[in-house]
């Protein structure tokens, strides 16, 4: 028997019900509201009161109204169809509404059920399964979908029937397992999971061992992000966090791209559904849409919505994840995500934490960044989850609580300046601030001296301690002038400035610069290096600039050229010629 309840309190979309039996936290129920029904969940239980967030507008709500408990949590749907869809955090479809937005208490369907899919079997009759093990597969563009044994399965079954090879709905039983006591249970090709708690269904977790190329140089060589890894990049307004997310999206390592809008403003979420459509995969050619889905919630909806989407986000990429792809999350931006836990903690009146966050914010946070990961799979297969998150920090302030929560959790950080970003130093990534732990890994470092020569990590950290040491020179070049300082201190600041706009400057809108493979990167390096292990003799310190700005000159022309191209090699020869 279902449990019902009474409002007795409303503070926005928290509102307060008196219960007429057990209820459980993070359960669903549903609000009358004159005939419409209201998705709420409930976030804190106290004796016979449950406190709910509701996902929607509470006006008109009032003491009295009758509630339903549905004794499940707030679940994804899983299923063929997922990629290429827009979703808002409850999973409804976006692109199947009437108008802008969704009329409260209308829930769309998040899967097409009349759309047939090609089915292909892979168990057999016979065969020994368990939750998450492949039972056949579908296209679904041009990736393999699995059709897996739901996750909620425990213990081991045995395959009765498989569905021949044809085309079939979702709804479709495609297989029927028996469990060890003889039951037979029906399995068709989705499945629903709750989104708060992390989907298992692998043999092992094992640390990253490989780094994921994003053809953006100053995070594949300075500071890269290991397949499966976990990063964040903090920076105020209009530093380019949302272009360099595109970057990544675009042009990263990854089978299946999963983009959370976190209570962006309209006007950035209106630009992904207008701009990611339009994008064209680097690896591809083809629509990068059609490898991923979005999951959308404005700055004015409901925060309890708000703080869904990143979860439903996570679900997803688990789901893909236990089908062998890599996934890469991005998050945009877990700031507003943050700001909806303290929405909530307040309205609650619990005892506030650093600028009034709540006081586990640091384990909500680390626990959702704990859900992104490599992992081996039942079958040996291995699948992968890179979550990259975006920080909103007020004023620019880096030591801000969920910056610092942030931190703990993710393994690298990719700063963003404005000073960077008001100079156009684009991506305006601090090579100073900015850090990747996956560096110091010993998995990592060989796959690196692997994949581009031995010994590369110590040029990166030839690299970043010359670009350290240049700003260092340039603060005493500001504080003395340019005749109080040596001759060597102009020169290793040239050097530096030569690392940053000829390798870390990167323009994002360029058909050739735009993706720089790791072989490119190698090469570019190494000539910047050797050119800063060169000792130089000017007569004063224009000399050394407008040699160095010739230098520049040439490097920033080859970005621009294609590797192999004779434009390239002419600039090769300039150089050549300038050195010389």
């Amino acid at each position: 028997m279902k449990t019902t309840g009474k409002v007795s309190g409303i503070v926005s979309n928290l509102v307060t019900v008196t219960v007429d039996g057990p209820v459980a936290e993070n359960e669903l129920c549903y609000i009358d509201l004159s005939g419409t029904r209201l998705l709420a969940e409930v976030i804190k239980v106290n004796g016979d009161k449950a406190s709910v967030q509701v996902f929607e507008s509470t006006r008109g709500l009032k003491n009295g109204d009758s509630v339903e408990f549905l004794g499940r949590m707030l679940e994804a749907t899983l299923g063929p169809g997922l990629l290429s869809s827009i979703y808002d955090g409850l999973q409804n479809d976006l692109t199947t509404m009437e108008g802008v937005f969704l009329k409260r208490g209308e829930y769309t369907e998040a899967l097409d059920h009349g759309k047939l899919w090609e089915f292909t079997p892979i168990a057999k009759p016979g065969d020994k399964v368990v939750a998450a093990d492949w039972l056949g597969e579908v296209r679904e563009g041009w990736l393999p979908h699995k059709i897996m044994v739901p996750f909620a399965f425990e213990g081991e079954y045995t395959v009765k029937e498989v569905a021949p090879a044809g085309e079939y709905n979702i709804d479709k039983v495609v297989a029927v397992l028996t469990d060890a006591s003889g039951e037979d249970v029906e399995v068709t090709m989705t499945q629903k999971w709750p989104v708060k708690v992390a989907i298992k269904g692998y043999r092992e977790k094992p640390r990253p061992r490989r780094i994921m190329e994003t053809g953006v140089r100053v995070i594949d060589t300075f500071d890269p992000i290991a397949e499966g890894g976990t990063g964040f990049i903090p920076g105020p307004f209009g530093c380019g966090k949302t272009v360099l997310q595109h970057a990544i999206a675009k042009q990263g390592e990854a089978d299946v791209i999963v983009m959370a809008a976190c209570g962006e403003r309209a006007n950035e979420v209106v630009e992904i559904f207008t701009e990611f459509p339009e994008l064209i995969d680097a690896h591809t050619g083809r629509h990068l849409m059609e490898r991923t889905t979005i999951i959308c919630n404005t700055s004015n909806m409901p925060v309890a919505a708000r703080e869904a989407s990143v979860y439903t986000a996570m679900t997803i990429c688990e789901y893909y994840r236990a089908m062998g792809l890599r996934c890469l999350l991005l998050a945009d931006s877990t700031s507003r995500w943050a700001q909806a836990l303290r929405e909530m903690s307040n309205r609650m009146e619990e005892l506030p934490g650093a600028d009034a966050f709540p006081v586990d914010l640091s384990a909500i946070i680390a626990t959702f960044y704990s859900r992104a990961g490599m992992v081996v799979l039942n079958n040996g297969k291995t699948g992968a989850i890179t979550f990259i998150g975006t920080v909103s920090p007020a004023g620019g302030n880096l030591k801000e609580p969920v910056t610092e929560s942030t931190k703990k959790a993710a393994r690298c950080f990719y700063a963003l300046e404005q000073n960077r970003a008001d100079q156009k130093r684009y991506p305006a990534v601090s090579p100073i601030d900015s850090y990747s732990k996956y560096l110091e890994y010993p998995e990592i470092i060989e796959y690196l001296d692997e994949k581009i020569e031995k010994g590369w990590v110590d040029k990166v950290l030839k690299a970043k301690n010359i670009v350290r040491k240049g700003k260092e020179m340039a603060d005493q070049i500001n504080i003395l002038g340019d005749d109080g300082v040596p001759m060597s201190y102009h020169e290793a600041f040239w050097k530096s400035e030569l690392i940053d706009f000829a390798f870390l400057q990167q323009d994002a809108f360029d058909d050739v610069d735009a993706l720089c493979p790791m072989e490119r990167q190698k090469y570019m390096l190494d000539l910047i290096l050797d050119i800063c292990d060169r000792s130089f003799e000017f007569e004063d310190f224009e000399q050394c600039r407008n040699y160095f700005k010739q230098l520049i000159n040439i490097l920033r022309q080859m970005n621009y050229s294609r590797f192999d191209s004779e434009q390239f090699k002419d600039y090769q020869q300039q150089l050549s010629k300038l050195l010389s």
